[in-house]
C-alpha cells in the first residue's frame, strides 16, 4: 500500500471543468467487507451549507450507489496524467455486482477512517453523504436532456457530499 498525506483543503487548485469531465475520477463507496468502484466524470466542487463539498452523479441502475445508500461515505480518486485509461473505462463500464473489478483492473483498496479509495491514485478526496437527490424529468427545463441522456429511463441520484479529508501521495 502507498502512503498517503493530509493535504490542506486551502491548497486544493483545480480547474473543475476538467478534472471530472476530461481527467475522469473514480468513486468508490462501502466498507473493508465490500467496496465498488466506478469512473466518474459528471460532478463539481464548491461551498454549501457552510461547508466544502463536492457533487458526483450516479445512475439508479449503478451497483456503487447502492453502497454509497448503505454507507454514507464515499471517496473520489484522481490519477496521474499517463495512468492507463483503458483502466478507467472499464471501471466505468462494467458493474461490480458481476464481477471483482479490482481483480480484473490489478487495482488495490485503502482505507482512511472506513472510506475505501483506490490505492494507486494520486489524490483522494474522502466525503461523508449529505444530500442525495434523484434527477427526473419533472426537474428539467431543458427538454432536450431527458431525450438525449435518459433514453432508457435509468436516472441518475446527485449526491451532494461534505468533503472529509483531502489526501495526497
Amino acid at each position: 500500500m502507498h502512503t498517503f498525506q493530509p493535504c490542506p483543503i486551502d491548497v486544493f487548485h483545480v480547474n473543475p471543468f476538467t478534472m471530472l469531465n476530461k481527467d475522469w475520477g473514480v468513486l468508490t463507496a462501502g466498507d473493508e467487507e465490500k467496496a465498488n468502484s466506478m469512473t466518474v466524470s459528471w460532478g463539481g466542487f464548491g461551498v454549501l451549507w457552510n461547508k466544502n463539498v463536492c457533487s458526483v452523479y450516479v445512475r439508479d441502475s449503478r451497483y456503487t450507489k447502492q453502497l454509497i445508500d448503505a454507507h454514507g461515505t464515499f471517496s473520489l480518486t484522481f490519477f496521474q496524467k499517463d495512468f492507463n485509461k483503458s483502466i478507467l473505462m472499464y471501471l466505468g463500464s462494467v458493474s461490480g455486482a458481476r464481477e471483482n473489478k479490482m481483480k480484473m483492473s490489478h487495482l488495490h483498496i485503502n482505507y482512511e477512517s472506513h472510506i475505501p479509495f483506490i490505492d494507486e491514485g494520486n489524490l483522494v478526496i474522502l466525503c461523508k453523504r449529505l444530500s442525495a437527490v434523484t434527477l427526473t424529468p419533472d426537474t428539467f427545463f431543458d427538454g432536450g436532456i431527458e431525450a438525449e441522456h435518459y433514453k432508457d429511463g435509468d436516472f441518475h441520484t446527485m449526491y451532494i457530499g461534505e468533503i472529509q479529508q483531502l489526501l495526497a501521495r
